[in-house]
């Protein structure tokens, strides 16, 4: 079975621990199902960090457990560098470092709710989804 290499951008993170239903904490539910492999970096950790202790008081979680919740990403996830080589390159330059980090991880999948972000990327051989869109293609593969 092909394990996917992906990047999850931090609107699924913040979709994830608004709301234990949908597909973002689906995804992330299956984080140590051995389906896929989640690579990270320093700058995309920060950047979760960031963004869900800006939102604590609409997430209905304490900054422990948001901390918690990155440690176990941390420990989980493959860690991966970024250069900042090439930017920038994207519309939004925000999401350049997703971006660079899918490449240099090889990864085949960046998961986003902001598919639109990313149009420029499927000549590096990247493909953009949401999440709904993985977890189908990740449970036909058994």
């Amino acid at each position: 079975m092909k394990k996917f290499k992906i990047v999850i951008d931090t609107n699924v993170l913040i979709s994830a621990l608004r709301s234990r239903k949908g597909a973002s904490f689906k995804l992330f539910s299956l984080l140590d199902s051995n389906k896929f492999i989640l690579n990270i970096s320093v700058p995309l950790l920060l950047e979760y960090e960031s963004i869900a202790i800006r939102e604590l008081d609409k997430l209905n979680l304490t900054e422990e457990d948001i901390n918690d919740f990155l440690d176990y990403i941390c420990t989980i996830g493959n860690k991966c560098k970024i250069y900042y080589l090439w930017r920038p390159y994207l519309k939004d330059i925000k999401d350049d470092f997703v971006l660079e980090l899918a490449f240099n991880s090889e990864s085949d999948f960046i998961i986003t709710y902001n598919k639109r972000d990313f149009k420029k990327i499927a000549e590096f051989g990247i493909n953009v989804l949401n999440p709904k869109e993985f977890i189908e293609i990740i449970e036909v593969i058994k």
